[in-house]
């Protein structure tokens, strides 16, 4: 039986998140410039979302570019940004071909006009497919998110559009940046560090975690297939057992 008929064989999660870490650290291993560690990493982005779709996953989150990495070297945000660009232009066309909705998580105004162009176009262009879900996390903190959305249910408040009484924890995930999406049931870490940098917190109160010492460039869909069979055997109790 083949990895992809073994993963078809067990209970397939509806949305999966991945924090896409290794690159830099490939690319000095092989005594390259950071730049190429980043370019081989975007490279793999596209094999990872069609093999999620080809087992019914309904929605994969890329952790991209977090609020912290503004905080990098200029000439490797730049580099970067272009990298992101570069992507959405090659690979619109693909994506729409694929039936797959991008999403943007995180603050877009912060991103450079260029890039805050290409995203908008992008998200435009495949805002009526409905087969599968890409979200990426761009300029995105989780402790960022919860702050907004709490400022943004005070405006809500003060403009008599919602009541506070009745603010509970479904509800409040409609001022999340993932209102659109169900919260992750499985979170992938690449490159052996062990937690979640800021991505997520709210949404990943019950989802499965699995920390692989491989580095995002290398990690192709046999790995991503095998961290699936892995999250076939865990048991989600959700606190109930």
């Amino acid at each position: 039986m083949s990895l992809i008929e073994q993963v078809l064989n067990g209970k397939i999660p509806n949305h999966v998140a991945i924090i896409m870490d290794g690159n830099r650290r490939w690319a000095k291993k092989r005594n390259l410039p950071v730049a190429m560690g980043h370019r081989a990493g975007v490279k793999r982005i596209m094999e990872i979302v069609e093999a999620a779709a080809d087992i019914g996953i309904n929605a994969l989150t890329v952790y991209a570019f977090s609020t912290e990495n503004w905080g990098r070297e200029k000439n490797e945000v730049d580099g970067l940004m272009s990298l992101l660009v570069e992507f959405l232009k090659k690979e619109l066309n693909r994506i729409i071909k694929n039936n797959i909705k991008l999403n943007l998580i995180g603050r877009i105004e912060d991103l450079p006009d260029n890039v805050s162009e290409e995203v908008k176009n992008a998200l435009d262009k495949t805002k009526n497919n409905d087969k599968f879900n890409l979200n990426i996390a761009l300029s995105y903190g989780g402790r960022d998110e919860i702050v907004t959305s709490v400022k943004n249910i005070v405006k809500d408040v003060e403009n008599n559009k919602f009541n506070i009484d009745e603010l509970n924890e479904e509800n409040f995930k409609n001022y999340l940046f993932t209102k659109n999406s169900k919260d992750p049931d499985f979170l992938i870490r690449t490159s052996g560090e062990i937690r979640i940098s800021n991505f997520l917190l709210y949404q990943l109160a019950y989802a499965e975690f699995y920390f692989t010492d491989t580095l995002w460039p290398d990690f192709d869909k046999e790995e991503f297939f095998g961290a699936i069979l892995e999250y076939q055997i865990r048991n989600r109790r959700f606190g109930k057992q």
